[in-house]
């Protein structure tokens, strides 16, 4: 599961070297990433030089009973009416610094790279609400996640973002790999009492 994700000035630099965008091309607000908020992701740029778009991107697709979805499961998102569609056309990816996660003791845990360079997160957008919209992609949790929490997110290798964008065949194969083992964090532990 992926429900909060950071993102820092230095980060943006970073995706930037990384996918060799022209500086200053990312915007630089350092902070949390939550549900309900627009960030910039990386899209598809169909059509024009430039192989890789920026677009502002509302994290959540509402659902017909007006629920906000914010993560799909790669491993059946493409056979779900509400996502086939998207998945094989619109995939987007979302730069982080780190993602944070929650235990069943409510301690909260950042997980990033153990070389701190970015994580590229697999989702993809849809028009919801009169605007573009986005779902991360989440898999079964490798040992690094499992003691915090059973699901973890989808992460692209920064090599491979080009081909997750525009190609369907490889960004399935992509979505299904094992995720690279993270540094798991927190600043505090839970205790009981009991």
């Amino acid at each position: 599961m992926c429900c909060r994700y950071y993102y820092s000035d230095k980060t943006a630099y970073e995706v930037e070297d990384d996918l060799h965008l022209f500086r200053g091309a990312l915007a630089t607000c350092a902070g949390d990433i939550t549900p309900g908020m627009v960030t910039t992701g990386l899209v598809r740029n169909k059509g024009a030089r430039a192989d890789i778009a920026l677009s502002e991107l509302f994290w959540g697709i509402t659902s017909r009973d007006k629920k906000l979805i914010i993560n799909a499961r790669a491993e059946s998102a493409t056979e779900k009416t509400m996502f086939s569609e998207s998945i094989k056309n619109r995939r987007c990816i979302l730069p982080a610094a780190g993602f944070y996660e929650w235990d069943a003791g409510k301690t909260k845990f950042v997980f990033k790279r153990t070389d701190e360079k970015p994580i590229y997160l697999a989702g993809f957008y849809d028009l919801s609400e009169n605007r573009d919209s986005f779902v991360i992609l989440t898999t079964a949790a490798n040992a690094s996640m499992k003691p915090v929490h059973d699901r973890m997110p989808v992460m692209i290798d920064k090599e491979n973002v080009r081909d997750y964008l525009k190609d369907t065949f490889a960004a399935m194969e992509m979505i299904n790999k094992p995720m690279p083992e993270l540094d798991r964090s927190s600043d505090y532990e839970q205790l009981s009492l009991f």
